[in-house]
């Protein structure tokens, strides 16, 4: 764990790996009594990441074999890559020490951002919460579905944005590869305030996170004072974008491109996309033990996480801070991860040139 306990975590670390080498199978003989395992959270308390591991931490003591004191600890600042940072550096293989990542921790890292000091691949994922969002614009634009989204060429569109590094990135690189001419205004606060701007009528295109869209948009909708184009999309256990299952009638973001100009999204721009995409929605927040963690552990963290999707308690009130996507483990979680933390560095490259020369951002 991050303490000055280094050492006889070491030895613990050991002492369980030699014990289960020579045990039979894994999680049955691992056991965390009367251990406290720290949840490092690399936000401010209050967030949507703190809160989404306070909520998932009494599930984590519930079912991990010993029923340890899990304990969120947050360590802000950096953009997230601060406390991210001080995990890769001090975490020990014991499972003592966990961390949990957004999007604003993958995109620093997608990026080449020069804060990062951690390298996601040397984790071992223990689950991926997704989540989603819908496109929607102004009934003014003349456009009045996602089969009228051509239209939209030519005109000139407004979005509300937090900046362009942010997870902002996603539409941004989404509207350019559409062809569509939108002034990005930067400064924004979150996607609430992007909302009341629409509102006001001083933005005409604008996205929000599934939750939000349905609690806030819907009701726009439904006066015919916003319409719906398309969804981000979901990701399936191969890495497939589909259409994602909270909006079924709407087209995912690859549909959409396709109503556009009538052929398959592809190339360097569209697979730049698809990472920050993945990173941003479908991988956006995730859970991860440190390098060299004895895969017995990774199991038995595993099994907790299905154990406690499974909890009535989980069931009632998972809603309310994970909307209507499934946090998933094993394969599915791997799936997420490899996608929403590799780029090639060309597709990097691509972006970040892109910011630097249409958007006066420099990542490096």
């Amino acid at each position: 764990m991050m303490r000055p306990t280094h050492g006889r975590r070491i030895a613990l670390a050991a002492g369980l790996a030699a014990a289960l080498a020579m045990a039979g199978p894994a999680s049955a003989q691992v056991s965390f009594e009367g251990e406290t395992i720290e949840w490092i959270i690399p936000f401010s308390p209050g967030g949507g990441s703190d809160t989404w591991a306070r909520f998932n931490a009494p599930f984590f003591t519930k079912y991990l074999p010993g029923n340890p004191t899990v304990v969120v600890v947050n360590e802000p600042g950096g953009g997230s890559t601060k406390g991210t940072n001080l995990f890769a550096a001090r975490a020990d293989p014991d499972g003592l020490t966990i961390l949990g990542t957004s999007g604003s921790t993958q995109f620093p890292y997608l990026l080449g951002d020069p804060r990062v000091r951690y390298e996601y691949q040397d984790w071992e994922v223990v689950m991926a919460s997704p989540t989603g969002g819908v496109v929607y614009v102004s009934p003014d634009t003349g456009v009045e579905g996602p089969e009228e989204i051509a239209e939209l060429k030519g005109q000139e569109l407004t979005y509300a944005s937090q900046g362009a590094t942010s997870l902002d990135l996603v539409p941004l690189l989404a509207f350019d590869f559409l062809g569509l001419d939108v002034k990005h205004v930067f400064g924004f606060k979150g996607r609430g305030d992007g909302r009341l701007a629409f509102e006001r009528g001083e933005t005409n295109i604008d996205y929000q996170t599934s939750s939000a869209y349905l609690k806030n948009v819907q009701p726009l909708v439904d006066a015919g004072e916003a319409v719906p184009l398309f969804s981000w999309g979901a990701v399936d256990e191969d890495g497939n974008v589909i259409r994602d299952p909270t909006f079924p009638d709407l087209p995912s973001f690859p549909e959409a491109y396709e109503m556009a100009t009538g052929e398959a999204p592809s190339g360097e721009m569209y697979d730049a996309y698809t990472a920050f995409f993945i990173a941003g929605f479908p991988a956006q927040k995730m859970v991860f033990l440190p390098e060299g963690t004895p895969q017995e552990i990774v199991d038995a963290y595993q099994e907790a996480v299905e154990q406690m999707k499974g909890d009535p308690e989980y069931q009632a009130n998972k809603e309310a801070v994970l909307g209507t996507y499934e946090q998933v483990t094993g394969r599915a979680a791997q799936t997420l991860f490899e996608k929403g933390t590799t780029i090639r560095p060309e597709l990097r490259e691509v972006v970040t040139q892109m910011l630097e020369e249409e958007y006066n951002v420099r990542v490096n």
